[in-house]
Formats: structure tokens, sequence, C-alpha cells
């Protein structure tokens, strides 16, 4: 008897079949095998005249949704018929949540069965889970299915019915979504608080004293009995002090006098307060945590996130990553148990096996939190991981073994001084036993440096003492804007308001940035002028589209199908068919809205206006009767846009840039402008004789206001040839890029190879010996080939021809053979350890001569290529507005 299996990806097939018996047959549906029409070609021919034809959901009928099976699936789908000819069984075993199991059903109804078939799911990809899945195989969830598919059509009505209203009103190619569109109204939110904020400014005292040779620190707190103003203190509306509090705000003078007058004063310590404090673990992750907690230690966006937690799964590595849920299994507890008391010692494990609760009352997906997978927890040492991979497995290991730790316990010291009327405080803190922060610390890479920094030691102090006080230093503070959300911070935010499930966040934060919403900058995201358009429009014309409260009870309705506690069709009909359903207002709503005016946004301020055009936005102002008008720069944020940098942007298109002066050895002007991608050097005018005359940007760090004369011919005379490579003899230069200023060894045919300069370099005056230095180094970063930062599966040998290494990578699409840059893959049926160096010769030799007839084709057919380009853009559709 022979068994279809049926998996998501190529990774998960690969390691499943190592656990199934020999008659067991793998296959991947590479995702969703049908969806909604994604373009107006996908849309069948028969429902094309329909008026909900580009919906792809017939309002008219129930919400029936119109489902196809995209080109790129066409060849998998007929593939897993051909496989299921052969199969007396079929199992469906895609993941365990909505979307896997919508997967499954989708299977099922393209290929129809005629044998047995059971739905197989299990949260980790280990032997004995496989083992235990298969006894335990179910029919298809139609509840859950049902669920996924009124999410489904509930985020296709509002991306589709919403965006062409914001094409024909904002600008061509911009979307609006169910959960996408209020995180971006969280952001613009964010951005209005920071134009709207004042910045206060306050002094105070900090004293450097020493106690029986030990130094401490102490802050101003109060004088003459009253508290000393700190930025809590403030209203960020006015950046004055908040009505109604009684402190006293020291200026600059004040502070001065202040410190001269206590100069040489006798320090007492008036009292000491030591109090127990006890920490618990977090506890292990779920997919909002571990999202969040990889941006914060790791810098990895959500997407990049859970691409790796993905890729961990479905190697066996690590459990299921889309989870809600923080439970754990006594198998996780005990192998977590045991790590903690084999490489800590019994002293740090917590006394009783700790559980956590979920406190998300819509958690669901999977039944445990996201953490090693298997009885017994490997290492991050033991898996044979490397880079990204390991640093995400590393944390996912930390924090489910911390999770079973002891508690931290600490001691907080506060000891208050008084000099003349002046109080002082120091603040101190001991760990007494650091428990779990042995293995994990939140925000933090190094749980040992981390209980270093934690903790602040005081000298042995008691009231009476009279410290010496070796520095008295008067410190000028601002208050600051609210900070900007950062990828762990918006997900945080999406989560607590119960906005959109976890497991979608990656997507919506990826579209938001795709769309032209929001830059991120240095971890932070920041809403662009198109942001406060739409989200505007949206505020005034379809409110509950972008309010979280409404968004979230939508969440649970949604939640709600799923348990059968709620009907999909009345509601779905409801919303967008009702007296006040979406489809309802957009038809009312549209006539009434002023393009013109939804281009336009009015920051407080302001003077200008700033509109959204065809090529970005731009400012207009009425200047002696004429309107003028300039882009604004990319990196001209809305909430730094100011009447100075109005001022400079316009004046550049009035009485032209400014000129910084005249190149010496050419005599033509060098011109500081303003573009879309930020300030440039400009060598000479543009006329028709120079068309276009030589730019360059000024690099990090350099600003309009401290360009030199000597700086900008030196950005000019770039890229700089640093002389010859000592080897090759080929030259080497430098140079300012996309990414900032770097060096290349340029070998003509062989290739170029760069390197970036790091801090404290500068393009300008970088040496051929540093050059040389930086290019023997090791390629990282952008551009850098995936196997480079790989070790081999396995080293084959050295080719006879050409003496180089053949070796063998892991791959996105399972082990391949490499040598230079050829890859090829390993046939079906084979195993690593099966493949020789002869048999990865001959395999690359086939895969070499099918690389030179494919360059060949695509050669004689460029030409026909580029004729039909224009043509089919005409008939797909650019944008999918569906988020």
């Amino acid at each position: 008897m022979s068994t279809l299996v049926i998996v998501e990806s190529p990774t998960k097939a690969r390691t499943i079949r190592n656990y199934l018996p020999k008659n067991y047959r793998v296959e991947a549906s590479m995702g969703h095998v049908r969806d909604l029409p994604q373009s107006a070609t996908e849309i069948p021919a028969a429902v094309k005249a329909e008026p909900w034809a580009q919906l792809g959901v017939n309002v008219e009928a129930d919400f029936e949704p119109v489902y196809v099976v995209p080109k790129d699936k066409k060849k998998v789908v007929t593939q897993l018929k051909e496989a299921l000819k052969e199969a007396d069984e079929l199992i469906l075993a895609t993941d365990e949540d909505r979307e896997g199991e919508s997967i499954s059903w989708h299977l099922y109804q393209l290929l129809k069965p005629k044998v047995p078939t059971k739905r197989m799911v299990f949260h980790e990809i280990t032997q004995e889970a496989i083992k235990k899945a298969l006894k335990n195989c179910r029919n298809i969830d139609e509840q859950l299915v049902r669920a996924q598919e009124t999410r489904r059509i509930l985020d296709r009505l509002v991306g589709y019915t919403l965006s062409p209203l914001l094409w024909k009103k904002i600008a061509w190619g911009l979307s609006a979504g169910r959960v996408q569109s209020v995180a971006v109204r969280l952001l613009v939110t964010k951005e209005r608080q920071r134009r709207a904020f004042h910045e206060g400014t306050y002094w105070d005292l900090k004293a450097n004293l020493v106690q029986e040779k030990t130094a401490f620190g102490a802050v101003l707190v109060t004088l003459g009995g009253t508290k000393v103003a700190t930025g809590s203190d403030f209203d960020p509306a006015t950046g004055q002090i908040t009505s109604g509090r009684n402190v006293l705000l020291l200026n600059e003078a004040q502070a001065i006098a202040l410190k001269q007058r206590l100069t040489g004063k006798t320090w007492n310590v008036n009292n000491i307060d030591e109090r127990g404090v006890t920490r618990k673990p977090a506890p292990p992750f779920t997919t909002s945590t571990l999202q969040q907690e990889s941006n914060r230690k790791l810098r990895l966006s959500a997407r990049d996130t859970m691409r790796i937690a993905q890729n961990l799964y479905e190697q066996g590595y690590i459990t299921y990553m889309r989870t809600d849920s923080v439970h754990l299994s006594d198998q996780a507890i005990t192998a977590a148990r045991t790590c903690v008391e084999q490489l800590y010692g019994k002293n740090y494990l917590s006394p009783q096996p700790r559980q956590y609760t979920t406190k998300s009352k819509g958690a669901q997906e999977a039944h445990e939190a996201i953490r090693p997978a298997g009885s017994t927890f490997r290492t991050p040492q033991e898996t044979g991981l490397s880079s990204r991979e390991l640093a995400v497995y590393d944390l996912i290991w930390k924090r489910t073994v911390a999770s079973q730790m002891a508690d931290c316990r600490q001691t907080q010291i506060t000891v208050q001084l008084q000099v003349e009327d002046a109080g002082f405080r120091s603040a101190g803190k001991r760990i007494d036993f650091p428990g779990f922060l042995r293995a994990y610390v939140e925000g933090s890479d190094d749980p040992e440096a981390a209980l270093e920094d934690q903790e602040v030691i005081l000298p042995s102090l008691k009231v009476g003492d009279h410290p010496n006080c070796t520095d008295l230093e008067a410190v000028g503070h601002e208050t600051q804007p609210p900070a900007r959300y950062t990828e762990a911070t918006l997900v945080k935010t999406l989560e607590s308001e119960g906005i959109g499930r976890p497991s979608t966040y990656a997507s919506i934060i990826g579209t938001i940035i795709d769309k032209g919403y929001a830059q991120l900058v240095s971890n932070a995201l920041i809403p662009t002028f198109t942001a406060f358009a739409v989200t505007n429009l949206l505020e005034k014309y379809f409110p509950d589209i972008v309010d979280p409260s409404f968004t979230s009870k939508m969440e649970q309705t949604l939640d709600d199908i799923a348990t059968g506690e709620a009907n999909w069709l009345p509601y779905l009909r409801q919303f967008y068919l009702g007296d006040k359903g979406l489809d309802t207002l957009v038809k009312e709503q549209e006539h009434q809205i002023d393009a013109t005016l939804a281009r336009t946004i009015v920051l407080e301020n302001l003077e200008a206006k700033v509109r959204i055009g065809k090529y970005g936005p731009y400012i207009e102002m009425e200047n002696d009767g004429t309107v003028v008008t300039a882009s604004i720069p990319k990196d001209l944020t809305p909430s730094d846009l100011d009447p100075k940098q109005v001022e400079i942007l316009l004046r550049q298109k009035t009485a032209g840039p400014d000129q910084v002066g005249r190149h010496p050895e050419t005599g033509e002007p060098m011109y500081l402008k303003i573009g879309a991608y930020g300030p440039y050097v400009q060598l000479g005018d543009k006329t028709e004789e120079n068309p276009k005359p030589k730019q360059v940007s000024l690099p990090k760090g350099v600003t309009p206001e401290n360009l030199s004369l000597e700086m900008a011919v030196g950005l000019l005379s770039l890229p700089r040839t640093l002389g010859v490579h000592p080897v090759t003899g080929s030259k080497i230069k430098a140079s300012l890029g996309r990414f900032g200023p770097y060096v290349v060894h340029d070998q003509g045919k062989e290739g170029k190879d760069y390197r970036s300069l790091k801090a404290g370099d500068d393009v300008l005056t970088v040496s051929l010996e540093r050059a040389l230095t930086l290019l023997s180094e090791p390629k990282k970063g952008r551009g850098t080939s995936r196997n480079n930062s790989k070790t081999a599966l396995r080293e084959l040998g050295m080719h006879p021809d050409e003496g180089t290494p053949v070796n063998i990578y892991e791959g996105p699409y399972g082990p391949y053979i490499k040598h230079g840059k050829i890859n090829a893959s390993i046939p079906e049926g084979h195993s690593v350890d099966d493949i020789t160096l002869s048999t990865a010769l001959e395999l690359l030799a086939v895969k070499a001569s099918t690389k030179k007839s494919t360059r060949k084709t695509t050669k004689s057919t460029t030409s026909r290529t580029k004729s039909t380009a224009k043509s089919s853009q005409t008939r797909t559709k650019k944008n999918d507005p569906e988020a």
C-alpha cells in the first residue's frame, strides 16, 4: 500500500520524509494552490462581465468566492494529481493553523481524491511527533476553513473596495487594508504627536562622591524642600511645566549659581532604604513576542524573523512558529528543566515546574509556545546552525530554558543625601541571586554582560556618613518628542489592541513599507506624507476602518466565527451591504471627496501646503502672486518639515541653488542643491551642451551647513583612484554609492570586489594601504553570496581540472552541489551521503551545459520579449490593492 503525503514546502517534505516508512511519498504544494483572482487576467471568462468580477467574490450570491489556480501553480497541481494516481491513500499534512487547514481543504477540492483521505497535524517535526500524528489523523475542520475563508473574503472586500478609491482621489498604486490601514494610522498619529511636541529645557546637578575609596553618583532631587523639575513634569504640547505641578524649574544660571554655592560644603547621608525585589522569568515565545524580541535584540524585521523561524520549524529545530499560546507540554518542561540542571545546577531550577497561562482572549492556532523541538533540547552549539538561523534558535532556546529557572532576587538601595538645603538621591542595585538572568535577559544578547550592567554597586553607607564630593556639575536637559514606532513596538501595540493576528504582522509591516507608507530608518518606522494623506481621507470619510476598537471587535467576530459562536454570512452582509456597510458608504462618499483636497496635507504652523503628486510629495506656496512648488526630499519627514525647511526648498526654485564656490581647476560653479534623495553638489550648469552635469550626494553626517568648498571639490572628484593592487595590478578606487562610501577592486572581466568603509574612514582621504586592508577582510552584508556565510554539509574534494573545491550546501529548496558559479540540485531519491565526487562532477557538467543552451535561447528571444513586454504590462494589473 502506498501513501501520498502533501505538505506546503520542499524543506518540510524533506524533513518529514526521514520519519516515514518507505512506502510513503511526500510532495510539496508550494503553499496555496488556489486563491481569489489576483489580476484581471485571472478572472474566469464566465464571470468577467459581472459587476462584482473584480472583487472575485459574488456579493450578490451569499458572498461566494471565485477560486482560481494561479499560473505558477498549475504545474504543481498537475504533478500532485499524477502522484495521487499511484497512491492508495492521501494524507494532507499542512500546518495546523487556519491557513494550513485552508490549504488542505483547497487541495482536497482540487484533487478530488477517490482514495481514503486523512488530515494529519503536528506542531513539531520530530520522529516521535510524526509517529504520534500518523496514529491520530482526523478529518478537515470545516469550521476552521470557514473562519479562514471569511477572513480572506473580508480582507478582499476592504482592499478591493477602498483601494480603487485611493487611486482616483490620491495616487495610483495605493492600497487600503483591514489591519494595514489601522497600523498606518498608528504611525501617523505618533508623527502628529511629534509635530505638536514643544521642547522643554531644565537643569539639575550631578555629583560624583567617594566613600571609603569607592566612587558613586547622586542627582539633585529637591531644593529648599521643593521637588526639582524633571522631564516628566513637562506638558509636551507647550514645552512648559504641566499646570498644577508643584516643582522648581531651574535654568542654566540658577544651576551654575547653586553649584558654586554647594561646592566645598559638607555632605550628609540622611536616609538609606533597602528593598528586596523578586523578578520572575518571561513566558516562552509566542509569534508576537518572538517578532518583538528578535527586532530588539537581533535587529531583524518581523518578515525576516518569520521566514527564519519557518525554516527552523521545517528543518525540525523548533515547534510551530504561528501561535498565540505560552503553554508548554510536560515533555517540553522536562526538557527545559534538564537543560537548567545540567548547565547551571539544581539551585537555578524553579522549585516547581512553571506553567504559563495565555492571556490573549482570542488565542488560538498551535497548542504550544515556540520552543526547541523534541523531548530533549539541543543547545545552540549542538545544532550545526549558523548566521541568523543560529541567532534566532539561540533566542528561542534561551527564552524556553529561562522560563523554568528560579526567580532573580535583587536588592534595590536608595540613599538620600543632603548638602545645605539641596537634597540628592543615589540609587543602587545588588543582585543577590541571578536566577533566570544567568540564561536570558530581555533586550540583551549577552546575559553575563547584562548582569554586570544591571548591578549598580554603592559603597557601604550608613546614616550620618559624610561622603566626599569630588565633582559637582550643572547639567542641562531637553525633553524628547514621543519615540516613533519600531517594528517591535508596533507589533506589541497591534497585539495589545487586539488588531489582526500576530501571524500576519510580518506581511502587514512589509506591505506598509513596500507601498510607500513608511520608511524604515535606524529601526524606526517613519510615516510618509502619502500615509498622512491616506489616513486623513479614511479618518474623515470611513472612520470605522481606521478605528482600533472597531477593528478589534471585527477580529473578535472572526474568532467567534471560528468557534461557531457567530454566523459568517449575516456578518458579511451587514459589513458590506448594510445601510452603513462599506459598499454603501463608498458609493455615497465617492462624489463628496474632492481629489485636490484629498491630495493636500495641511500641517500646523506651516503656511505652505503639502500635496501628493504623480512623482511624490511636494510643497506649494504663493510667492508674489505666483504659485511656487518644490519637491520634498525623501528623507525629510513630516514631523521635521518646518518653515525654515520650506524656505530653503522654495528659495532654490525661485532664486536658484546656493553656490558653494567655483571649481579651482575648471572654474565652473559648484552648487548645493536639494533633490528627492536629499542634498547634493552639482558641478556646472545644466545646458544643451552639458545636459547631465556631475552630481554627488552629501555623505552621511555632512549637512548643507557644514559643507566646505574643499569638501565639495573632493566629493566632485569621486571616484578617487587610490592605486593598483600589488597582486592583480588592477585599479583600486574609493567612491560613494547608494549604501554609503566604499572601496572597489576593479578586475575588469574578473569582476569587482567591494568593501564598505567603516566608522572613522573618510572617502576623501582613505589611503591605498587602508583600502587593501579592507579588501583583505571577509566580505559581509549586502552582496555576500548565500553560501559564503555557510558551512558546507560535505566537502567532496577538488575539481580535477581547476583545483577548486566542490562542496554540498543546504539551500532554500534542499541540498545542492556547488563548484564556482555552477549549482546543481541533488537528484530525487539521493541523500547527501550518497553523492561522490565523480557523481557531483557529472551533475555539474550537465548543469553547465544546460546553462549555456539556456543563455543562447535567452539571447535569441530577447528582442521578442521586449516587443511584447509593453502590451503585456497593459493587460496585467500593476498593483494588488489587497492587504
